[in-house]
């Protein structure tokens, strides 16, 4: 039989809403026919004809629109009067009424002293997030002797460097060797400062363990790059092999923090020590293996280029199909955009093989995201009338989903009072919401080109949009609750997601 799911509709003239259900393979037409009808309502209130949106009294008066909390420091978000005559100045150049005017963001504290700013950075580096009640109690005494231990660890470092220079022939002289075994920890170091600094990633090992352990492995071959790279340029053997570790320390902090999940997502029962075990144990063998190859190759003085080429490119195919392999039962954002887009287009859910096989496992820093979860609110509107206008359609929600045209990006922003659910929830009416916009922008491409012979000038703004939200908010109420039925029959853990949604959240109005 096949799944079904409903869609709320308005009866004509009627004050109740009649329920339709449809067919699973019928979600995907009537998302495009509510697309259609959105179409149809922003192409009657065009630019040209729009009515300017006006700031309601209460907050024109007070000037408040909301509060917002980041880390436990509040923002106040007014109305600017100046910003809006400048508003108003600018849409005169466009041909545009000024919509709402303009807001600013006003800290409810005072800035922190400088001595609580040096700590909360440091503490950005040394415990996890939401210390200490994100970790038990015997977490602080075992970082304790653990810091102690390597303090004395590296400090030994130092000197069996040193014995082990002299034992290879560098030179008996007490300043040579002692120069040789500075320079040598020197390198060592700068690699512990970048593992340590990488280290501020934070949950995003829990998140997108995937994408970062293949990153890491990119690094890694870029440091082995750069060291052979000093064989060319002996000169800044120093710097280049500084650089070299600093970049291979980063790959080893993400191999070593991603491991261990990567594992559980294997081990059935209390077995996690024993498969951890025996899969490192593989990887020595391998390992091994593949150095004495190594030794037997280089006896033939092969091009150092070539044999590098060759070498890095088996390794970054294995270390891809490595993490493809790899089979998840969670949500972060890769696997949660391709199981919300199969849902759209088809009214099912992938498998947990399938929904892992689609999954992005690399993401370059430039590559635009277009949806972003638990934004702040300057980031999401342009202009006061926008989130006014939006604001009562979720009422009933915990969070807030809008479009900014200007940095072509759906924004999810969460409410103080938001639970995982409701994270769950925003994310996927964010994506319903894009599917809207990208069916709009579609439109859009088609008007101009019919206009081509003649000016169109269009500078959207967040109001243009909200015949889409509004079309969003019926199909999510319908179909959220569907989704998330087949989803979990397909194996998803729905009661925790890995969304990894940012810290602002909307803590309403001043009370008056």
């Amino acid at each position: 039989m096949a799944p079904a799911m409903g869609l709320k509709r308005a009866g004509a003239g009627a004050a109740v809403a009649q329920t339709v259900t449809l067919p699973a393979a019928a979600v995907r037409d009537a998302v495009r026919a509510a697309v259609r009808d959105a179409e149809a309502t922003a192409q009657a209130t065009a630019p040209a004809a729009r009515v300017p949106a006006a700031v309601p009294a209460e907050i024109a008066r007070d000037g408040v629109l909301c509060l917002e909390e980041v880390d436990g420091r509040r923002w106040s978000y007014v109305v600017d009067a100046a910003g809006a005559g400048t508003a108003a100045v600018k849409a005169k150049g466009t041909g545009r009424a000024s919509v709402g005017g303009a807001f600013k963001a006003v800290p409810l504290q005072s800035p922190l002293p400088p001595v609580e700013e040096i700590m909360s950075f440091i503490r950005s580096y040394v415990v996890p997030e939401g210390f200490p009640d994100s970790v038990t109690p015997s977490y602080v005494p075992y970082m304790t002797w653990r810091a102690l231990k390597h303090f004395f660890g590296g400090a030994m470092g130092v000197f069996t460097t040193r014995t082990l220079l002299n034992s290879v022939g560098v030179s008996q002289s007490r300043a040579t060797s002692g120069a040789v075994a500075i320079n040598w920890i020197l390198k060592d170091g700068a690699g512990r400062v970048g593992k340590m600094l990488f280290a501020r990633q934070g949950k995003k090992f829990d998140y997108d363990l995937k994408q970062l352990r293949f990153s890491g492995d990119l690094l890694m071959e870029l440091g082995a790059g750069i060291e052979l790279a000093t064989a060319a340029f002996p000169q800044l053997f120093l710097p280049m092999a500084c650089i070299a570790n600093v970049v291979k320390n980063v790959a080893a902090v993400t191999s070593t923090s991603t491991r261990t999940p990567i594992y559980k997502a294997y081990a059935k029962g209390e077995n996690i020590g024993d498969v951890t075990a025996k899969g490192e144990s593989v990887g020595n063998i391998a390992d091994l293996l593949g150095t004495g190859m190594s030794i037997l190759i280089s006896k033939s003085n092969p091009s150092l280029v070539t044999s590098f080429a060759f070498l890095s490119c088996g390794y970054l195919l294995s270390s891809y199909h490595e993490v493809r392999s790899v089979v998840l039962n969670t949500l972060n954002r890769a696997r949660f955009t391709v199981a919300v887009d199969s849902f759209i287009k088809t009214g099912y859910v992938p498998s947990l093989k399938d929904g892992n096989s689609q999954e992005t496992v690399f993401n370059p820093p430039w590559r635009h995201e277009p949806v972003a979860i638990g934004s702040r609110f300057g980031e999401a509107f342009q202009e006061p009338a926008s989130f006014v206008a939006i604001k009562p359609l979720f009422e009933d929600e915990r969070y807030i989903v809008t479009y900014n045209p200007t940095k072509d990006k759906v924004y999810a922003l969460l409410k103080d009072q938001a639970k995982p659910d409701d994270i769950l929830k925003a994310a996927f009416h964010a994506h319903v919401l894009l599917h809207f916009i990208n069916a709009s922008h579609a439109s859009l491409k088609a008007r101009k080109r019919m206009n081509s012979n003649r000016s169109y000038q269009y500078n959207p703004l967040n109001m243009d949009f909200l015949p889409h939200i509004e079309e969003s908010c019926k199909i999510v109420m319908s179909s959220y609750g569907v989704f998330k039925k087949k989803a979990r029959e397909q194996g998803w853990i729905m009661s925790e997601s890995l969304l990894n949604p940012g810290r602002a959240r909307l803590c309403g109005v001043v009370p008056q």
